[in-house]
């Protein structure tokens, strides 16, 4: 008897379900290393994976399978990151700047679409404000964790980490600008 071929939807389930998993085993290896930031920033992006489903729900919008995937992968990458990568490995804050911009960039971009307003001014300013304020809320994080003594659940590297970051988010609200009309389609459709 044939095997029944995978719907896209059990696909896309598993892969979050394996998305999840790894993020809890970040959590698992953050405890048992007893390092804060990494614990603390799995639960945070374990969190986040939920964001697509209840944004289907609140908005009543279908995501495609792809689009909530690229979404969970961003707190993947995120969370793995607290393990060492983005002390270990010179581009990955880069790519989580990237890819987290694209996901706040699409964010912006489909509210003013949908407000029939050009996406192009409200993306770049999203994002680029999105960006500074996380840079500063990473900052005074880190300065208040060291301040009392505690690890840091966040990481600041200096300036010149701090203007690459905003740097790799623009590029993240460029891809938007150019990509946006052909990849977030279903969500900025009329009813």
């Amino acid at each position: 008897m044939p095997a029944t071929p995978a719907s896209p939807e059990s696909i896309t389930r598993a892969g979050e379900s394996g998305i999840r998993a790894a993020i809890v085993a970040v959590f698992v290896l953050g405890v048992r290393r007893r390092d804060p930031g990494a614990a603390v920033n799995a639960v945070v992006c374990l969190c986040g994976t939920f964001l697509p489903r209840v944004v289907e729900r609140h908005y009543d919008r279908s995501l495609h399978p792809w689009q909530r995937l690229y979404v969970e992968t961003a707190m993947l990458t995120h969370a793995v990151g607290m393990l060492g990568p983005y002390d270990e490995v010179w581009w990955w804050d880069h790519l989580t700047h990237l890819h987290s911009a694209t996901v706040f960039g699409s964010v912006c971009y489909v509210f003013a679409r949908r407000r029939g307003r050009d996406p192009l001014p409200d993306v770049l300013v999203g994002v680029v404000a999105g960006g500074v304020l996380w840079e500063i809320f990473e900052g005074v994080t880190h300065g208040l964790s060291r301040r009392v003594g505690l690890e840091p659940v966040l990481v600041s590297y200096g300036r010149v980490d701090t203007l690459l970051d905003l740097g790799f988010d623009l590029l993240g609200a460029a891809l938007v600008c150019a990509l946006g009309d052909r990849l977030l389609g279903n969500l900025t459709a009329e009813d």
